[in-house]
């Protein structure tokens, strides 16, 4: 055998001497923890020490450095870690994902998938056995190869599915909640025999951080105040506290929930009154209508934007008295998100952020047709909620933090200067 040394070797000692010394400790970690044994502890320990090198060694490479590492070449920079609980065979493990500045990261042993394609099927499964499926059901069960499936089986995917969506639905609210967004969509359910449609209600709030997450979600027969009134309340219990403005579409029921359960302002979705306003307009004339009112929001502060809304009302009222009606009716209501810091405007207007959770809940519960029961709807649903909350924390803030201390009940602590 011939070694052929070269004439130059370059050499990097800083960088070399430190991926030597990463992976010497690395690898004398890991030989602490195997010879204790074959411990339940310590197996559970082993497992969590390689996931965690795994994300290291991937973010590396990602970021193209080390942590801490000055490179010109480098590609990325972290921003500090999140903390995940992994189900494992060995048990729960606790996990430091990192964060990276630009972009996010998500290791792909962690699927993050999983419990809402397991719900979904969990639920055709439940359908089936008990003999209440639609034909697009059957039709899948046997696409999917789960025909034999027991009645046994399918109560024991249901009870760990449900214990993991129980305690994200029931989970403490912590912090101000500022903003907090509220809707309702629809699904099919059999109900003493009958096929009946109930409302989903999900709550979605900004905290005094920034961070966007899913708050609430219940199953109720219908948007009644009632119902609106017992969701809120529930929220409240679980710790919902700061909330300055509702935004939502247009709902009498969710109006005086909100100013009753909240003691908070309301904001009527403006994508969905420039809808409710334009149904009053021929369809030549809309175009000319849109831009109109459009004048309105385009106005540097709330005082300009009510004088503009009261002189477009005006100009239109003559060829359009009921949408004349119509803004004179929603003045203050449309308008109410400018009574929030400015930087803010432009993500609570409208009801958006609901809006693509409501299609995704469309698309999955489509698959289903119709649920065999309100908890089946609450385990599909509550799984996709906990996986888009999940998918939330990854990215970064949903909100610029300019502001936010403004609209905010809790007073930021103020240490008082020690004289020496």
């Amino acid at each position: 055998m011939v070694i052929v040394i070269p004439d130059k070797v370059e050499v990097r000692p800083t960088n070399l001497s430190k991926e030597i010394s990463t992976m010497t400790t690395a690898t004398m970690a890991l030989t602490e923890l195997a010879e204790k044994g074959a411990d339940i502890d310590v197996l559970r320990q082993m497992v969590q020490f390689m996931a965690q090198r795994l994300m290291e060694l991937d973010v590396e490479g990602r970021c193209g450095a080390g942590y801490d590492e000055k490179n010109p070449e480098r590609l990325n920079s972290r921003n500090g870690y999140r903390e995940r609980t992994w189900d494992t065979r060995a048990g729960s493990v606790e996990l430091k994902i990192p964060k990276l500045r630009q972009g996010s990261y998500s290791p792909e042993f962690l699927e993050p998938r999983r419990t809402a394609e397991k719900a979904l099927t969990a639920v055709i499964q439940e359908a089936y056995v008990h003999g209440v499926s639609t034909r697009s059901v059957d039709e899948l069960v046997k696409a999917l190869g789960m025909s034999g499936v027991s009645k046994s089986q399918v109560s024991r995917l249901c009870a760990e599915l449900d214990e993991r969506v129980g305690a994200f639905l029931n989970r403490q609210i912590e912090g101000d909640w500022p903003y907090l967004w509220i809707d309702a969509t629809y699904v099919k359910t059999r109900e003493a025999g009958r096929i009946v449609s109930v409302a989903v209600m999900v709550a979605v709030g900004v905290n005094t951080d920034g961070q966007r997450e899913v708050l609430g979600l219940k199953v109720g027969a219908s948007e009644a105040e009632p119902f609106w009134t017992e969701f809120l309340r529930s929220l409240n219990r679980r710790g919902l506290r700061g909330v300055k403005l509702v935004i939502s579409d247009s709902h009498e029921g969710i109006k005086a929930a909100a100013a009753k359960v909240l003691k908070a302002t309301w904001q009527r979705c403006r994508v969905h009154f420039m809808r409710n306003a334009l149904a009053h307009a021929g369809k030549t004339q809309r175009r000319m209508v849109s831009a109109a009112i459009g004048t309105v929001f385009v106005q540097d502060s709330a005082e300009a934007a009510r004088t503009q809304w009261r002189s477009v009302a005006d100009q239109l009222r003559g060829k359009f008295p009921k949408l004349g009606a119509l803004m004179d009716e929603a003045e203050n209501d449309v308008l109410a998100f400018m009574t929030s810091p400015r930087a803010h405007w432009s993500q609570i207007y409208s009801t958006n952020p609901l809006e693509r959770l409501n299609a995704e809940i469309k698309r999955r519960t489509n698959v289903v047709g119709i649920f065999p029961n309100d908890a089946s709807i609450v385990r599909l649903v509550g799984a996709m909620m906990l996986e888009q909350n999940d998918e939330w924390s990854l990215n970064r803030r949903y909100m610029q933090l300019e502001g936010l201390q403004t609209v905010s009940d809790t007073v930021p602590t103020r240490l008082s200067a020690v004289a020496r």
